[in-house]
């Protein structure tokens, strides 16, 4: 089934104008969410706001919105007035620069949309495809929706545009917050470590490798409550004993990476030797009349 666009857009840089048609790269339908019941007869809740001088509940026409500037104390404002503070949507994705794509550190991402080409944009947007991936550039721009504007990133990812969200710096809490003690590293721990992560290592990443387990437990347990199952908690592994010495850690992780790698191979080995001893299959005789 074809993906369904969730908007339009164009991206605008000097005099070259392409239209694009943004779909999104994930499915929000993959979060499994649960309801708020009432546990005696089922049925659903419905939320209400409570004001807390009152403690009567309170109507949506009676609700307002205020900013706390000070403990306690706050400025209010109307829906209008709220409105009239969002970004107006132009749809327009307007480029400031191109900057190399390794430059931007993907701790800025927040959030990835795909581009399409527009109706009458076909060669526009081609020939963007082709000049990014040529420069291994990206380009930077700002784009509004919902009463935001967003810092954007379009990059090639073969020959489809994709337009990343970022967070704007001031959003990024700094790194420098994050203690870090100066500990010397050894060479023989390095060496170690640098076998180990060799022994784990592959040319690819493959994202099909890798499931939501969690997510998968969640809906069995779901159908099996579905089904009048009961469900239980499984038992738990006890803590295993901690290695403290770096170094014992690091050798005991080789060694069992190597025993895993070691009843690999003897098993296909012995799967190859069956076959190769295997008599070929001889042709069936024809019935004689």
């Amino acid at each position: 089934m074809a993906a369904r666009t969730i908007g339009s857009a164009t991206i605008s840089f000097g005099l070259v104008s392409v239209p694009v048609n943004l779909f999104s790269s994930s499915e929000s339908s993959a979060t499994v969410s649960f309801n708020m019941l009432h546990t005696k007869c089922g049925s659903r809740l419905k939320q209400q706001y409570v004001c807390s001088k009152e403690g009567s509940v309170v109507e949506k026409d009676e609700v307002c919105k205020g900013y706390e500037f000070a403990k306690g104390q706050y400025v209010l404002f109307t829906a209008e007035e709220i409105k009239t503070l969002d970004e107006k949507a132009t749809n327009a994705i307007d480029i400031a620069e191109f900057v190399p794509l390794a430059a931007v550190d993907r701790i800025y991402l927040e959030k990835v949309y795909y581009l399409g080409p527009g109706k009458g944009g076909e060669r526009a947007y081609r020939l963007l495809v082709a000049a990014l991936e040529a420069t291994g550039r990206a380009a930077m721009g700002q784009y509004s929706a919902r009463g935001k504007q967003h810092l954007v990133l379009i990059r090639p990812m073969g020959d489809l545009l994709v337009m990343e969200q970022l967070h704007y710096h001031g959003d990024l809490r700094s790194a420098d917050e994050v203690p870090r003690p100066e500990v010397p590293v050894k060479d023989a721990e390095l060496a170690l470590a640098r076998q180990l992560i060799e022994q784990s290592a592959v040319d690819e990443f493959r994202p099909e490798n890798y499931r939501d387990q969690v997510r998968e437990r969640v809906l069995e347990a779901i159908q099996r409550k579905v089904d009048g199952q009961d469900i239980s908690a499984e038992p738990t592994e006890g803590p295993q004993g901690k290695i403290i010495d770096l170094m014992d850690a690091l050798k005991a992780s080789l060694a069992k990476r190597g025993a895993s790698t070691a009843e690999k191979k003897p098993a296909r080995q012995a799967s190859a030797a069956k076959s190769a001893k295997a008599p070929a299959a001889r042709p069936k005789k024809k019935a004689t009349g």
